[in-house]
């Protein structure tokens, strides 16, 4: 069976993340993409290592690179830009991050490929918008979108991943998506702009709405949550424990299976709303039932009394966890392993068909292609 973008055409002339991660993800689903590089030094994170993988290919480049071919055209060259033209004007979807009024200025900007590809999908990803030349690189987006002001307990902290670029690359192949469907319906391109900070807020949900409802900034509480409680890490006898209680009744079945069910009923935990006024108080009752046995003791008998919970796992072992559950999260791609795709379709599925691509590997196949 044959991926939902067969016979779609992308050219990724993104770099980095978030556009490598969307271009990724139209890969999966069986569109033919081609990346775009800078002759010898390709795209930046070909040099982010380590860690590298057993041909000295740093990991952190293949996470986002697989189902591509790769061709290294410079810009400033007539001839490669001319090529990259070219590549625009048969493609149905172009993703670019380049600096504002780069690609303008070579003649692959969003008017210059509509003139010459009506049909096209130009999806743009920016920091802070077209017009502003401010670096969008993911750690000054989470700092100067106010999310490590939420993030830890003490001083700023980041997330431990560049989330931000992640986030705005969904967004960007959500937006690309909706693109495609209104062509089909309508026959037009057209423009698609994310920017990292607009997505970052929209990604804070009730973080975000909080501030623009209230005009109050929320702030740091560690692992605490600020609308539900219990809802954070507790200590046990060996080890901490996640308890993640999203309802009044779930409530009630932890105080029980915790054998103190009358707890349930006091005035200060009996509502949500009230646990959150008293979360100081009823973190300090629970941890000191929870101390009287083990992290797996308690799993096992919360699990068994429906109450969330779980450890806190490293990577590897929520690779493990995943694998266990069924879930395939590793696939061999021509020996490189990779992360799978999330999504999975009953009659188009996700398809494993190339390795992240050499720098400039394909260039006699994508120039046979264009002809």
């Amino acid at each position: 069976m044959k991926g939902p973008l067969e016979g779609i055409v992308v050219a990724d002339f993104s770099r980095v993340l978030a556009g490598p991660y969307a271009s990724m993800l139209l890969g999966d689903m069986g569109a033919t993409v081609m990346k775009v590089e800078r002759p010898e030094i390709g795209d930046d994170t070909r040099s982010w290592s380590p860690p590298t993988d057993e041909e000295g290919v740093p990991t952190y480049f293949s996470s986002v690179n697989r189902n591509k071919h790769s061709i290294a055209l410079n810009l400033d060259d007539p001839d490669d830009r001319a090529r990259a033209q070219r590549l625009a004007h048969r493609a149905d979807i172009m993703i670019e991050n380049f600096p504002a009024g780069s690609l303008e200025s070579r003649g692959l900007g969003y008017a210059h490929v509509c003139a010459g590809n009506p049909t096209i999908i130009y999806c743009s990803i920016s920091g802070f918008g077209a017009s502003n030349d401010l670096p969008g690189y993911d750690l000054l987006v989470q700092a100067m979108g106010g999310l490590m002001d939420i993030t830890g307990s003490d001083d700023p902290t980041k997330v431990g991943v560049a989330i931000v670029d992640v986030v705005a690359g969904l967004h960007a192949l959500t937006a690309i998506l909706a693109a495609l469907h209104h062509r089909d319906r309508n026959g037009g391109g057209q423009l698609v702009e994310v920017t990292l900070l607009g997505a970052l807020l929209s990604s804070l949900v009730n973080q975000s709405a909080s501030a623009a409802i209230t005009g109050v900034s929320p702030t740091r509480m560690g692992n605490a949550h600020p609308s539900v409680a219990p809802y954070e890490p507790y200590p046990t006898q060996d080890r901490d424990i996640i308890i993640a209680v999203g309802n009044d009744a779930q409530f009630t079945r932890l105080c029980t299976a915790l054998g103190h069910p009358l707890l349930a009923s006091d005035p200060r935990f009996s509502t949500n709303a009230s646990r959150v006024t008293h979360r100081d108080e009823l973190r300090a009752l629970l941890g000191a039932l929870l101390a009287t046995d083990t992290a797996d003791g308690w799993m096992a008998t919360l699990h068994n009394a429906r109450v969330p919970c779980g450890p806190v796992n490293t990577i590897s072992d929520a690779l493990c966890l995943a694998t266990d559950l069924g879930l395939d999260p590793v696939v061999d791609v021509d020996g490189v392993l990779q992360i799978t795709n999330p999504v999975t379709f009953s009659q188009t599925p996700i398809t494993y068909t190339r390795r992240p691509p050499q720098l400039d590997e394909h260039d006699a196949w994508i120039e046979e292609f264009l002809r």
